[in-house]
């Protein structure tokens, strides 16, 4: 199986120090701070990684699903919002939300949010965060 890396610096104190994070593939790498995180500052920021992860993950699995039902889509879209929340004395992943868009000839709304569940709760991405993060799914074709 294929084992993906990164690798991430923090220099200095929480509030006023900085990060830097790249992929192993050298595919993209980014800033983040203390701001970026958790108070809204135009950055990126580890949640937003996640976001991007569960959302490349969902869409290939909705893809692989509705092909293997023999209705392959043409296009899937998929935009998730990943939200960190205080919880007691630190911080937590609470919800993830799923807003996916899907152009698939021959097919039925009410077969298309089938689809999307199960690739929800299939995709590896979804699997790893499950038991933990809170789930919402808005499916819908275009």
């Amino acid at each position: 199986m294929t084992t993906s890396r990164a690798s991430a610096v923090w220099e200095g104190k929480l509030r006023d120090g900085k990060g830097s994070f790249k992929a192993g593939s050298g595919a993209f790498g980014g800033n983040y701070s203390f701001r970026t995180r958790f108070e809204g500052a135009a950055g990126t920021n580890p949640e937003e990684l996640i976001a991007a992860a569960e959302a490349a993950c969902l869409s290939m699995a909705l893809a692989a699903g509705l092909e293997q039902g023999g209705n392959p889509a043409t296009r899937i879209e998929t935009i998730a919002a990943c939200t960190i929340d205080k919880v007691g004395e630190g911080f937590k992943i609470t919800t993830m939300d799923l807003k996916v868009r899907g152009k698939v000839p021959g097919i039925d709304q009410g077969k298309f949010q089938q689809a999307a569940e199960a690739a929800k709760n299939g995709c590896p991405v979804s699997s790893a965060l499950k038991g933990n993060v809170q789930f919402k799914l808005d499916a819908k074709l275009d």
